[in-house]
């Protein structure tokens, strides 16, 4: 008896302190069942190492991220991992976890994913599709040596999602080499029913690699018993990825919807089995259980009741006296992204200071926050109180685009409704608007050509996407120089889609009203007010041509002649003296065959024929030099539009006016970043 209760007590130990045996010996491993205050907190807490929103929950949970936006959260194991032998070659490894994802609002955030690392702490790492692993500028780059297994809960479409409940394997990328929907298998492998990832339940992984098959297998259960079936099975020799001493870890992040990510125990071996992890045995999650309070009801005394007809009385009072208190309608639970708390904008912007204002127009004014329990730094755009647009209708087409994701964009994070008050939250981007740097007199800094050729190129991905990639077709109806936004590293995005129509592939938008910025409309607006994705690609056009050239699209202080640019460009390519009239600022330091190309581009889509004028699918693949750019495409009939300002003001009398000075503010720039070729 007393052997028997020997054995008992060891085997509970076991469960709950992490075996400390070397990970590289088959005969051990890892094993933490919880992260728990009690027995086992200076063992399991401190082999781990944690940055980002990661923290440990009191009950012993492991949570990656909470219901912040746009965070990330990394957990990786202290000491690093010897992963190849003495011959150079990746050993077989076995790993299991316990895992849950509990959506904020139904919508999952990005996902987690288990990662082998040369780094525990991936700095540079974004959050949002890049899964805290990786960045707009080193994904897909051989030289991160990061393997990670995806549990992705996001469709993006730009990352080639299956869908938003998929298992990928991801290699030095978001991009999944592999990737399948997530099931679960009931006895045999034709026997399966879809597993919701995001379902607020356990789910426990299994994650092998075989280096003998160099084979990468995952199995995914709601039980505690390992699947005979494989959900993935991968073929990769991982000798060429991975280094000699590698982390092991979980990172995970939100981006503009929010998710709780949790581990609840995880066990890892090289040269083994991993150690299966009994769910019934490991700590709840914070959330996990519903309590029946049937009895407290039925048994519920009357003071009691006395208790709770005070507490609704006083509720109605502080109601009706917090008259600038959130308000919030049936209609707006259902709408997506992220709605914000008005108090939580406040904060972030200290109050709505003026020092903290970036950005101003017919609209109201754009400041600069940083969200309270991170450090992401948005810019909260306030519509002004004598809009026009129906609330309702506005607040719906402000959820659908939200959903668009594409690195040339900038995300719209979420927005928060305060009586007549409508405040939208977008990615903050550091090095503000393009115009900044190509109108000022005196701007901080010159953009060279390889920057000013890699914006003209992520302008037109994004913009690609909006026309043809993405579920409904989004006429974007305000490009311009002061709407492309530059983030840390000089890389356009498209932005400010406040004038932006949606409707389905192949249908027509149904507006009449002219709207936009003088230089960009194209003519047949005048005629038909209808915008199209032929209008946006006229209004491309002139984007390329003042990026080449360095000038607004119609400049009153210059000669009659030459107040129009697509005048201008267009009579020096006639007369072949196109390169006269590239931004003398770049000192004669450009790509030659570039800066043709980008002429040739910027005259075909300023057409006046929106049949004549290319798609921006087609742009793209000329920019990629995928197409070459006919002669004859560029030698079509052009109607000369020379004369004054005023002049060309009448060809729209309802569009925005055009500042010459100044133009249209961007609605969230800043001046902050010295520009550098990179």
């Amino acid at each position: 008896m007393a052997a028997e209760k020997l054995i008992s007590l060891w085997v509970f130990l076991l469960l709950l302190y992490p075996v400390k045996s070397d990970l590289n010996d088959g005969d051990g491993g890892l094993l933490l069942s919880g992260f728990s205050d009690g027995f086992t907190t200076s063992a399991a807490r401190n082999n781990m190492s944690l940055n980002g929103v990661a923290a440990f929950e009191n009950n012993g949970v492991l949570r990656l991220t909470n219901d912040s936006l746009q965070a990330l959260g990394h957990a990786f194991y202290s000491n690093p991992i010897q992963f190849k032998n003495s011959s150079g070659q990746v050993m077989s490894f076995s790993t299991a976890f316990a895992f849950a994802v509990i959506p904020e609002r139904g919508a999952g955030a990005d996902g987690l994913a288990f990662t082998i690392s040369p780094t525990k702490d991936l700095p540079g790492a974004a959050p949002g599709p890049y899964l805290g692993l990786f960045n707009a500028s080193i994904d897909g780059n051989f030289s991160s040596h990061i393997l990670a297994v995806e549990f992705d809960t996001f469709k993006d479409p730009e990352l080639n999602d299956l869908d938003d409940n998929h298992v990928g394997v991801d290699i030095n990328s978001v991009v999944s080499n592999k990737s399948v929907r997530a099931v679960q298998f009931n006895g045999s492998a034709t026997n399966k029913v879809d597993l919701d990832l995001k379902s607020g339940n356990v789910i426990q992984a299994w994650i092998e690699y075989n280096s003998q098959m160099n084979q990468l297998d995952v199995k995914i259960s709601q039980d505690s018993a390992r699947p005979k079936s494989i959900l993935l099975s991968y073929q990769v020799n991982l000798s060429d990825i991975l280094q000699e001493s590698m982390y092991i870890g979980f990172s995970a992040s939100t981006g503009s919807y929010a998710s709780s990510h949790y581990i609840l125990g995880w066990s890892f071996i090289m040269n083994g089995n991993a150690n299966n992890l009994y769910l019934d045995k490991l700590p709840q999650l914070p959330n996990g259980t519903k309590k029946n309070h049937t009895g407290l009801i039925v048994g519920v005394s009357v003071p009691g009741a006395l208790a709770v007809i005070l507490v609704i009385a006083l509720t109605f009072y502080i109601v009706r006296r917090k008259k600038k208190a959130d308000a919030v309608e049936d209609w707006e639970h259902d709408i997506g992204p992220h709605r914000f708390s008005y108090k939580e904008l406040k904060k972030a912007t200290g109050g709505f200071k003026d020092k903290e204002v970036i950005g101003f127009g017919g609209f109201g004014r754009v400041y600069r926050g940083t969200l309270p329990n991170s450090d992401t730094q948005v810019a909260v755009k306030r519509v002004s109180h004598d809009s026009k647009q129906g609330l309702q209708e506005f607040v719906s087409e402000v959820a659908s685009i939200g959903r668009l994701r594409h690195r040339n964009l900038v995300q719209l994070l979420g927005w928060c409704r305060r009586q007549g008050d409508l405040l939208l939250v977008y990615d903050f981007m550091p090095n503000g608007s393009l115009d900044k740097y190509l109108f000022n007199d005196q701007p901080k800094s010159i953009l060279c050509w390889e920057q000013r050729f890699r914006i003209i190129k992520g302008v037109a991905s994004g913009l690609s996407y909006l026309h043809e990639e993405w579920e409904q077709t989004v006429v974007h109806r305000d490009i311009k120089a002061a709407n492309v936004l530059l983030d840390s590293e000089f890389n356009g995005r498209l932005s400010d889609f406040g004038l932006a129509k949606l409707y389905e592939h192949g249908s027509n938008a149904n507006t009449t009203r002219v709207v936009g910025t003088l230089g960009y409309l194209a003519p047949e607006l005048s005629r038909t007010g209808k915008p199209t994705t032929s209008s946006d690609v006229y209004a491309f056009g002139a984007l390329l041509l003042e990026v080449v050239c360095g000038r607004r699209p119609v400049d009153p202080k210059a000669s009659p002649e030459n107040v129009i640019l697509l005048d201008l460009v267009w009579e020096k390519w006639r007369v072949g003296e196109i390169l006269d009239v590239v931004d003398q600022r770049l000192e004669g330091k450009f790509n030659q065959v570039e800066a043709v190309l980008v002429f040739k581009l910027g005259l075909m889509c300023s057409n006046d024929s929106p049949e004549a004028r290319p798609t921006v699918r087609q742009v793209v693949r000329y920019l990629e030099g995928e197409l070459e750019v006919q002669e004859e495409e560029v030698a079509v009939p052009y109607r000369k539009r020379s004369g004054t300002a005023e002049d060309y003001l009448h060809f729209y009398p309802t569009a925005t006016s055009y500042d010459p000075e100044a133009g249209l503010s961007s609605p969230f720039s800043t001046l902050s970043s010295k520009g550098e070729c990179r």
